[in-house]
């Protein structure tokens, strides 16, 4: 049944993208908005309960609400299954960014590439050069795939190996992930202490899946320069989680990552990843061929383990 939810939903969102995403987020934000507002009185046990409150009964009526469709019917359930996944997973949720990046530096129009980086980091990018815009697009690109496709792929199966659905752990990924970045990753001063469970949970909750990708990179890539860059490199990044993902795909890919970028007039320092060659137009198409490997890996992998679940 899970291995089937994947397959449908990666499917519908190729041959239909959700058009109404952004709605989606602007619901989602209005939400975690209205528990800021109630909860957050500056002390670090209001952004736990406002967490849990905002978080736990989501996960139950998704819970609830699959098992009583698989009373009803086992297709209904799968059917729950598909819809929450073509929710909260997908390429197309940063892949049209990715594509007009990469067509653009094909092309030479190395200002478009850089509005277009801009548009999708948040962050300005008017001074960065070709190699250094590739190079901030294919570290973009592994970090979304990981948290948009791989992620919600492993929280998504967890849950229904424990018989609560997967949906609730796609859910579970997803809300994770939206709040930490509402609340954790807020520069705002009032939020530094409210944001501290979501930041502790979604490293929890990033834990197992960042760790399955590295290990993915290695299977499908360089595995002995993935496994050197991930053991020597990875800590040296702010971000643990992200210098993981950051290392094992730089050195799966053969490309350097990392390394300072021009911010505000002034070099940015950040440390070095990978080994290999500078990153260019043709490494961006690698990164694409290595994230698609990964998925048919894992879905592979799942359709084994489905043979010998039915086997035994």
């Amino acid at each position: 049944m899970s291995l089937f939810a994947l397959i449908f939903a990666l499917s519908f969102e190729q041959l239909h993208p959700l058009s109404s995403r952004k709605s989606l987020y602007g619901w989602l934000s209005g939400y975690a908005s209205f528990f800021e507002h109630h909860f957050n009185a500056g002390e670090q046990r209001h952004g736990k309960v406002a967490w849990l409150v905002a978080v736990l009964p989501l996960l139950l009526v998704a819970v609830v609400l699959y098992w009583l469709l698989y009373q009803v019917h086992p297709l209904f359930a799968f059917a729950l299954n598909v819809l929450v996944l073509y929710l909260t997973m997908g390429f197309r949720q940063f892949s049209h960014y990715f594509t007009d990046i990469h067509q653009a530096l094909r092309d030479g129009e190395l200002d478009k590439a850089r509005s277009l980086l801009a548009a999708w980091r948040g962050e300005p990018a008017h001074e960065l050069n070709a190699e250094e815009v590739a190079r901030v697009t294919i570290e973009q690109a592994l970090l979304s795939s990981h948290r948009n496709v791989f992620g919600v792929i492993v929280w998504f199966v967890l849950f229904s190996v424990l018989g609560l659905g997967g949906a609730a752990g796609a859910l579970l990924y997803r809300l994770g992930q939206f709040l930490r970045a509402r609340w954790g990753d807020d520069d705002k001063d009032e939020l530094e202490l409210f944001g501290n469970f979501a930041r502790r949970v979604f490293h929890l909750l990033e834990w197992l899946p960042t760790r399955l990708t590295a290990m993915t990179f290695a299977v499908v890539g360089d595995f002995e320069d993935t496994v050197y860059c991930w053991r020597t490199q990875a800590a040296s990044w702010p971000d643990k989680e992200a210098g993981i993902l950051l290392a094992s795909g730089a050195g799966a890919l053969g490309v350097r990552l990392g390394m300072p970028i021009p911010q505000g007039g002034l070099p940015f320092d950040r440390p070095e990843l990978g080994i290999g060659d500078d990153a260019d137009a043709d490494f961006m198409q690698s990164t694409i061929g290595l994230v698609w490997r990964s998925v048919v890996f894992w879905l592979i992998l799942l359709l084994l383990l489905t043979l010998a679940s039915l086997l035994g």
